[in-house]
This record gives C-alpha cells, structure tokens and sequence, in this order.
C-alpha cells in the first residue's frame, strides 16, 4: 500500500542524526537519502547531527567514518559539525547546557520530576514485574518526593535521572505514512490481582545519571531550535514519537511533520542489524559497488515511484522524489543491487570517465595480485594489461557486478590454459571429425590480420566448408542419436568456447579470440582437441550403470 504525500512548497529543513555506536549501513543510509531528498527536492537545508551521548557504546572512528560513508555516497550537508552553521554546535555532547535547561523548565511545569531511585532498585523492580508478566516500566514512587526536596538533594550531588510525565493519553500527531497516531495507555489485566504491585508507566529518562540527555530530549530540543521541518525515520521510533509530542506539548512548539518507513529486512525476514557486517557501507566500497548502484537501491526501500525504471541516480532522484511511501517492511534483495550495478558499469564505459578508470584500476589491481600469487601463469605482457581490461569492459560491461566477480569470469584472459571440465555428448564424433577444419580456417588467419573482423570471416568460411564436409559425408550423425535441440554447427560453437575458456560464459567467440591474440587462441584450440582425443568413449554397460 502506497501513502504519503505530495512535497511541501516551501523549503524544508531534514536531518541525518546518526549515533556514533556504529558504522553508516543500509538502513541508516536510506535514512540519509530521504532526508536529503526531501530538503534537495524543496531548495531547502540537510543538516547533519550527531547524537553523541552514549559514550560507553561509542566505537572510536565511527564519526571520521561517518562523514567519509557520507561522502563517498554523495550526500553533503549544509551544516554539520565539521562545517558548522547558524545552529551550532552540531554534537550533542557539546549542547548539554541547553538540555538541563530545558529540562528544569519541564520539571518547573509539572512536566518531568526527578528520580532517585538506584539501578538495584529498578532491576528488582523490573524482574518482579516480568515475572508476573507485567509491563516492566517505573512505577512513579519518586513523584512523591516534594519538588524542593528534590531540587536539594539534586543540589547535594545525589545521584538521580529526570524522567519525564507521561499523561494517559498522550496528544495524537498525523503520521504521512500511517495517519493518525494517538496511544491510550493499555491498564494492566492483572492488577486486579495483584493489588500489591504499583501501576507502571512510560515515563523515559530525560537526563542520565551522568548529566548527558538521552535520545528523547535531545532531538526534540535540537530538531527544534534547528528549525527542522520534516522528519522522516524507521518505524521503529514511532513507538517513541507519542512522548515526544508529548514534550512539544509542554514546550508549547510546533512539532515537524514525520513520516516512519518501514524496516529493512533480508530475505528470511529477520532485521538487518546495523552491526551486521554485510550491511557496512564502507563494505560496499572495498567490494567495488559503486556510489551510484548503491544509493539507487537504497533508494527504493520503501519508496514508490511511477518512472518506469528503477534506473535512477541521485540527481533525478532530487527532481523525482516526493513522500509516497509504503507501509510495510522491505527486502532488501541483492539481486536488484547487482542488476543496478550492471546498469551503471554499461553507463561508466559507455561515457569513459573518471568511473571507467577507476574500474580499470580496480581490475588492474586484482590482476596484478593474482599473477604474483600464481607465477607462470601470465599470457598478456604487463604493459598491455590495462588495455585488455579495458577492451573486456567495453564487450562485457552488461555483466559486471563487482571487480572479484568480473575477474573470476574472466580470468582466462590474463592467466595460462583454461580449466576444462568436458561432459562428453554422444556428437563428440561430430568434433573429432570435424577439427582438421577448424584448426585449418584460424590457423589461416596471420597475425597482422588477426582482427575481430577477420576471425568472424574466417569462421563464416568454416562453417561453409563443414557444411559441405556433412552434405558429402551423408547424415553423420544419423547413427549418433544426436540431442535433439542441438546443430552440429552449434556442437563446433561449445567446442571453440570450451576449448578457449572452459566453456564458461564469456563475451562473443570471436572478440575472445581477437582478445587472446593468435598464438594463445590456436594453442588453446589445439590443446582442446587433443584432450577431446583422449576421452574414452563410454560403453553400453557404463552408461546404462549412469
């Protein structure tokens, strides 16, 4: 189901606050992308934040990787703690004034109180309630502490949280995904019961123990004094937006407009974790998947359009995008990355840019270290490398997903004789009587005019001359029982692929053959036809064993 709306008309104002407690993945750059789409598409503002106040989660290079990821993805923001802006600091860490004070201004209004109760405390209380298969939330015992004693034991240096005071029923806000959302707090069907047990109630932790704020206050008090617009976040949060409209309320401002997609999920249906490593985004770039593919993908999580083609990169993403998305969780399959991919590589060598060189270098690379780890192996001088991965990118780029890939299908354009792994067909005398032919029609074919368009000249003259050979000859294969959707034409087609790289899938035989140059291509051929001689045909006892 497809819901949302239309962009604002004026300019909006989005964010990207990530939490440095890991690295940039796919959901979290899906994140990015809607929000930097939604601010590219008004002429508005993409703010980059960091929400830095889980310091015992923090992982050391998160935030140097973050802005790389960032970049490398091709999405820049217009203020952020490294470029700085009129709403600085961009850390929450270096925010924490503002925080307490907006806090005291809650617990001045009735809104939030301070409570002292102990971890040991609260852990007791939550298993207590667990067992009893109750919600584990506070139970307000320290509501009753009058507020100026609060107020002294919290000058005293007690340790102690500020939670906030949450209402029965907190206000209703319109989500453009899911619509209205309002959440009556649900009574406990055991409390009956259980007269003893306190009622629970999701009052959140405003300020840690430690001073710093947590996620609830923090990104209220920054998405409004950074004037944010538009937010728009996994679902998973939306649990979490009744209390925060909750402080809007109190604070009497004007909440943004939100919009919660849905999760990111592979394809057993279970959440992709931000600390899965197959998620990484910098994972992609070290497995060459391009900045392009990627954002491309991650843009269609969740996101519904009308294009025709999922084919889009980021700026017609910007002149396309608006806020219909669907309801539901996505499956996040690599199969439509890798197609992605193959789109973009026909794009980069069809327009020869910095991409193309940079997949050339890639390959060059690979190859480079594969050739050292197998000496001998080598069949192309190593000052005309670059020109053959170049020349295989311009015949094959339809097939290139990442650069390991693409060498493996390849390899035997660089490295010594193909492994073969012939399954003999009952037409193998079809070949057997046919080689002296094709050796005959390449082995004409000189050096100096060892070209594409002459190898397809040569085979074309080959296949006239077989031709001829199985008219003269009567129906050769008569007595063969020959496989009924196979030519003997075809049957010398497998052989030359076969014989050239292992009968593996590869770009057009004859552009092969110009590739290999006339030396490696007529020794593979011969080296074919003798393995082919050597195959001991199969006997009436052993096939009818199979």
């Amino acid at each position: 189901m497809v819901v949302g709306s239309k962009l604002p008309t004026t300019p909006a104002r989005t964010r990207f606050a990530p939490s440095p407690t890991g690295y940039l993945h796919l959901g979290s750059l899906r994140t990015a992308l809607f929000n930097y789409l939604t601010a590219r598409a008004t002429g508005g503002q993409f703010i980059l934040r960091v929400e830095d106040t889980d310091k015992k989660r923090t992982v050391e290079d998160a935030e140097s990787r973050l802005y790389q990821d960032l970049k490398w993805a091709g999405l820049h923001w217009d203020e952020g703690p490294d470029i700085g802006g009129p709403y600085g600091p961009y850390k929450q860490s270096e925010r924490t004034p503002l925080y307490h004070s907006h806090a005291e201004n809650l617990l001045d209004s009735g809104h939030a109180y301070r409570c002292f109760c102990t971890p040991e405390r609260l852990n007791n209380l939550a298993k207590e309630r667990n067992d009893l298969g109750l919600p584990t939330d506070y139970d307000r015992m320290c509501t009753n502490i009058p507020k100026e004693q609060a107020d002294e034991r919290s000058t005293k240096g007690e340790l102690h949280v500020v939670r906030l005071k949450i209402p029965d029923v907190p206000p209703v806000y319109n989500d453009l995904v899911y619509g209205p959302i309002g959440q009556r707090r649900k009574r406990e069907k055991f409390q009956s019961l259980r007269a003893e047990m306190r009622p629970s109630y999701e009052d959140p932790v405003l300020i840690k123990s430690d001073g710093l704020p947590t996620y609830h206050l923090a990104n209220v008090v920054d998405d409004h004094h950074m004037g944010i617009t538009h937010v728009i976040r996994a679902v998973e949060w939306m649990p979490s937006t009744p209390k925060h409209m909750v402080m809007y309320k109190a604070f009497n401002w004007e909440p943004p407009t939100f919009a919660h997609v849905g999760l990111l999920q592979d394809d057993s249906r279970q959440k992709l974790s931000k600390r899965d490593v197959a998620t990484d985004i910098r994972g992609f770039e070290k497995d060459g998947f391009f900045a392009e593919a990627l954002v491309n993908f991650v843009a269609l999580f969740g996101w519904s359009h009308r294009l025709g083609d999922d084919f889009i990169n980021l700026q017609d993403l910007v002149k396309s995008f608006d806020l219909k998305f669907t309801k539901g969780n996505t499956i996040t399959s690599p199969y439509k990355l890798f197609h992605l991919q193959k789109r973009y590589a026909e794009k980069y060598v069809r327009e020869g840019g910095k991409e193309y060189e940079s997949m050339i270098d890639r390959l060059h690379t690979i190859v480079e270290k594969y050739i050292s780890e197998h000496p001998g192996t080598q069949i192309c001088p190593s000052n005309e490398l670059k020109d053959r991965i170049a020349a295989l990118l311009r015949l094959d780029a339809a097939n290139y997903t990442k650069p390991s890939q693409f060498f493996e299908r390849l390899s035997q354009f660089f490295c010594s004789q193909p492994r073969r792994e012939w399954k003999r067909h009952p037409e193998d005398p079809v070949l057997k009587d046919s080689m002296d032919i094709v050796r005959n029609h390449f082995r004409g074919v000189s050096s100096e005019k060892w070209s594409e368009a002459n190898l397809k000249d040569a085979f074309s003259q080959m296949a006239s001359a077989l031709k001829a050979k199985w008219d003269h000859d009567g129906d050769l294969a008569h007595d063969l029982d020959p496989a009924p959707v196979k030519t003997r034409m075809t049957i010398v087609q497998h052989f030359l692929r076969w014989a050239l790289f292992g009968g593996r899938p590869g770009p057009m035989l004859m552009a092969t053959m110009d590739l290999l140059g006339r030396d490696v291509s007529l020794q593979r051929i011969e080296d074919a036809a003798a393995e082919l001689n050597a195959i001991v045909p199969e006997t009436e006892e052993s096939s009818a064993e199979e």
